[in-house]
This record gives C-alpha cells, sequence and structure tokens, in this order.
C-alpha cells in the first residue's frame, strides 16, 4: 500500500485497500496510454521513413512507367523488410490501444464503484465529514477524481 493511503486517517483498512486497488489501475492505464502515444509516434515516424525512402529509390527513379515502378519495388528487399516493419508497428499499436481502452475501463468501473459505495465506506458521520480530505489526497497526490463518476 502507498504511504499517502496508508497514513490517510478516519478511514478503515478496507476502505484504504480500494484506494490502493483504484490506484493501482490507474497506473495500469496511464502505463498503457503512454506505451500507446509511444507507439502511435513510432509507427508514424517509421511509415515516414518508408515512404521517403520509395520516393527516392523507386517513384523519383522511375516515374514514367508503373510497371518499372513496380519491379524496382519488388526487386529491393528493403522495401519488404520496411512494409512489414510498419504493418507490424501498425498492428502493436492495434494491440496496445485495446489494451488501453480495457484498462480504463476497469479503472474507470472501479472509480465509480468507490464512489457509488462511499456512504458504506464512510459510515459514520465524523468520517463523513472528512471524507473530502481522503478525495483531496487522491485528487493531488494520484490524480483520481472521487467526488463524482464523470471522467
Amino acid at each position: 500500500m502507498d504511504t499517502p493511503i496508508r497514513l490517510l486517517e478516519n478511514t478503515d483498512e478496507a476502505t484504504k485497500q480500494a484506494l490502493d486497488n483504484v490506484r493501482k489501475r490507474k497506473e495500469k492505464f496511464d502505463k498503457f496510454e503512454r506505451y500507446h502515444k509511444q507507439s502511435i509516434w513510432g509507427t508514424v515516424l517509421l511509415a515516414s521513413l518508408f515512404l521517403i525512402y520509395l520516393y527516392m529509390t523507386v517513384i523519383s527513379v522511375y516515374p514514367y512507367s508503373f510497371a518499372e515502378m513496380f519491379s524496382a519495388f519488388v526487386n529491393d528487399s528493403n522495401n519488404l523488410t520496411f512494409l512489414v516493419l510498419s504493418v507490424g508497428m501498425y498492428g502493436g499499436m492495434n494491440v496496445l490501444r485495446t489494451k488501453k481502452d480495457k484498462a480504463e475501463k476497469e479503472y474507470h468501473e472501479l472509480r465509480c464503484e468507490i464512489v457509488d459505495r462511499s456512504k458504506d465506506f464512510w459510515g459514520s458521520e465524523e468520517q463523513w465529514k472528512n471524507r473530502h480530505l481522503v478525495f483531496e489526497v487522491m485528487k493531488k497526490h494520484y490524480d483520481i477524481n472521487l467526488y463524482h463518476e464523470k471522467k
């Protein structure tokens, strides 16, 4: 359990465990979001390099005939390598997008459950009055909004 969560007052261990679980889900979502963005930029960069290479080696050399362009494209093994890498990067980008979406859904569902069950987590009158302190800690340290269900 992370230190700011462990040091929370007016919360029982079950609540602290739930808060720690939502923190872990948020970290997982942030990690996949970062990987997805990196894969997007990597795919765009690789595809751009491939198009530049293709222009320099095939299109600018044989602009007069499509058959000659196609023949030059097929004869150069670097084109196949670039093409396979570009398609592979695009596939990897889509896999990471799927993982990111799944992690976001898990995080959002758990966060909404905590918001819905806040009366159970902070049952006594004193805990209910001081729950905003817990919400502020979660917002400040982890950027997790527990005030309402909307993103």
